[in-house]
């Protein structure tokens, strides 16, 4: 066990490292996967100066920065890397109600960075060899100088009211049963409200009021943001964009479906309009 526990709750970012020379927190991504140890009911990762003493080679590793002090490092593992015994390697989801969000929020982090690593290896201007700039987390064009910065996709997601109902629906993607509130990307030149509003329009068919801010949570697959929002149906009926949505309806706070895990921000939203109605989230 390591002398800072594995809640993270201290975490502070930075993108220039310390004196590496003791023992760090390793965030290993084998894919988007996560290599983790399993003791009892808590999710342990590699503490350790160096990676040999797993028996682990992996690409360069990425300072995140420190909680209380221990740094936090991500690296990649190769495809055909294995895990070392009593280690396994679990995608972030399944670590959900197992991990804090103070650990998913850096593992999070951990994976973004990866992955726009991996993605920017070659200059989209001109097609040359990127490096790490020395003083911002960027890779530089050493040829033409044009910098990429790691990737964030913002996305909205919004819990629509009416009536003391609450609007969810069941994407395509989503399995049989399963529901949540709605939610979409934010396209080039529009603001999170102008999303908000297009999205539930487009879906539904309805138009909403009264939209405010709720709060937000990074969603590493692979480099979303997702930033939820509140608001109150004004007019319209329900009319799914059948292409996106397989049905959509109004329900009440002690009659919900098969809803999202405590963990995402979209069950948050659940739980506040849940909460509103009287209820026990």
């Amino acid at each position: 066990m390591s002398p800072a526990g594995y809640a993270f709750e201290s975490f502070t970012t930075s993108v220039r490292a310390p004196d590496l020379d003791r023992p760090a927190y390793w965030f290993l991504y084998k894919g988007g996967d996560l290599l983790v140890r399993r003791d009892g009911d808590s999710i342990q990762l590699p503490f350790a100066r160096d990676l040999d003493s797993l028996g682990l080679k992996a690409g360069e590793p990425h300072f995140l920065g420190t909680d209380h002090g221990w740094s936090c490092l991500a690296a990649e593992l190769g495809k055909d890397a294995d895990a070392p015994a009593g280690w396994g390697f679990e995608g972030l989801r399944a670590l959900f109600g197992s991990i804090s969000d103070g650990f998913f929020s850096v593992a999070a982090r951990a994976s973004e960075i990866l992955e726009w690593d991996r993605t920017h290896r070659f200059c989209g201007r001109c097609g040359t060899a990127t490096t790490h700039n020395a003083q911002e987390r960027a890779r530089e064009c050493p040829a033409c100088g044009l910098l990429s910065y790691p990737r964030i996709s913002p996305a909205v997601i919004v819990a629509v009211v009416r009536d003391g109902k609450l609007l969810l629906a069941r994407a395509r993607r989503f399995p049989p049963g399963f529901y949540s509130v709605l939610a979409g990307f934010v396209e080039s030149g529009e603001s999170l409200e102008e999303c908000v509003h297009r999205e539930v329009r487009e879906e539904t068919g309805i138009e909403i009021a009264d939209l405010a801010y709720f709060s937000s949570q990074p969603w590493p697959f692979p480099h979303s943001l997702m930033v939820a929002f509140t608001a109150r149906h004004r007019s319209g009926e329900i009319a799914v964009d059948p292409s996106e949505i397989v049905e959509a309806s109004w329900y009440s706070a002690d009659a919900l479906p098969e809803i999202p895990h405590p963990m995402t921000v979209a069950r948050r939203l659940i739980n506040w309009f849940v909460a509103a109605q009287g209820g026990k989230p």
